[in-house]
């Protein structure tokens, strides 16, 4: 494989990339992502994902082949969706376990019945063998970061060991917790909102008024009117700063602002998936996403009554598939962001799980 560069015009610039805290941490990202992610053209070596600069991952998944040489493993990690190439270096333990000059060494007996520390530092040392020298079929977790090498995209591993999962606890948390980081930060494009633009802190602000109101009276339906006076004191103190100026500039009244504001508002948060208009007409009532028990119901029987069958049966239903079966059956105006949100909803609630990216199935 050979690493894609991007368009420089199209990467954030590098003095930037500090500020998206994806930069310095560990990504959980799925193996075909890193093997498709663009090299950066000003940093080579450094990633992207949705604009995200990424370098270092993290990764769990099954061994499906290795390699050994005197100072270093390479293991084929599997973890479903691809295979990746883990460089794996020997630490001086595993190095001294070969070393016959070493691991023959002769210590002082141990008094009778005293503790005997050479001993017990054997053991454990034993114990971390065991934990970096896998085998074909066992789990194993790699953190470190990404390189391409002999045009192959490959992970040098800063870490790495061996996972006891027995009961497939840790597979089974791994598969919920990675595809809620990708709903929340990595499927978000990276970017930077300019600190002087007062419009958009405006916008901002309103909409976490909207959204508190709506969580916090659990509004299940409203109108607009029903939440204008709510952004009123924040279009009035827009007016005082206007009319502060050292001049008088004609503009919108504040009623127009009033309007503006609320229709920019309510077309973030239908955006966003967070409320959604059942029912196109002129009378504007809008239905908040996770509090419609109507829609909630529906998604679960049809995830419930498709995963039964044969087609479905194994890997689950695909949101595209759910989506198009809400629609049909409920309403034409549910978005892919509001069944996102139902989606997840039901997933807090076990009553469905994601088996893998984008599928779901009923319990």
């Amino acid at each position: 494989m050979q690493a894609a560069a991007m368009d420089p015009a199209d990467e954030p610039p590098s003095m930037l990339w500090g500020m998206d805290p994806i930069f310095s941490a560990f990504a959980r990202l799925f193996v075909r992502d890193i093997l498709q992610m663009t090299e950066s053209v000003q940093v080579p070596g450094i990633y992207f994902y949705n604009l995200h600069p990424i370098y270092k991952v993290d990764v769990l998944g099954t061994v499906v082949y290795k390699r050994e040489r005197d100072d270093f493993f390479c293991y084929g990690v599997d973890d479903g969706t691809g295979v990746i190439n883990c460089l794996c270096w020997k630490s001086n333990l595993l190095k001294e376990e070969e070393d016959p000059s070493k691991s023959g060494t002769k210590h002082s007996d141990a008094a009778e019945g005293g503790f005997d520390l050479v001993a017990e530092l054997r053991k454990l040392q034993q114990k971390q063998r065991k934990r970096c020298h896998l085998e074909i079929g066992e789990l194993i977790r790699v953190r470190g970061p990404v390189k391409t090498s002999r045009q192959q995209r490959e992970i040098t591993a800063s870490t790495y060991y061996k996972v006891d999962d027995p009961v497939m606890a840790v597979q089974i948390a791994w598969m919920m917790e990675v595809p809620q980081l990708y709903r929340l930060f990595y499927d978000k494009h990276f970017q930077l909102d300019a600190a002087g633009d007062s419009a958009e802190t405006s916008l901002s602000k309103a909409t976490n008024i909207i959204k508190d109101f709506l969580k916090q009276r659990l509004v299940a339906k409203f109108r607009p009117y029903d939440v204008q006076d709510l952004l009123q004191p924040l279009v009035s103190s827009r007016l005082q700063t206007q009319s502060a100026g050292q001049e008088a500039v004609a503009g919108p009244s504040g009623c127009q602002q009033l309007n503006q504001l609320l229709k920019e508002v309510l077309q973030v948060l239908q955006d966003e998936g967070t409320v959604y208009r059942k029912v196109k007409s002129q009378d504007e009532v809008y239905h908040v996403t996770i509090q419609d028990k109507d829609l909630l119901i529906t998604v679960k029987d049809i995830i419930r009554e498709d995963s039964k069958r044969e087609k479905y049966a194994e890997k689950g239903c695909h949101i595209l598939h759910i989506l198009s079966a809400v629609r049909q059956r409920y309403s034409l105006n549910v978005s892919k962001a509001a069944l996102e949100l139902v989606l997840q909803t039901l997933e807090c609630d076990s009553d469905i799980v994601s088996t893998s990216d984008s599928h779901y199935i009923a319990f």
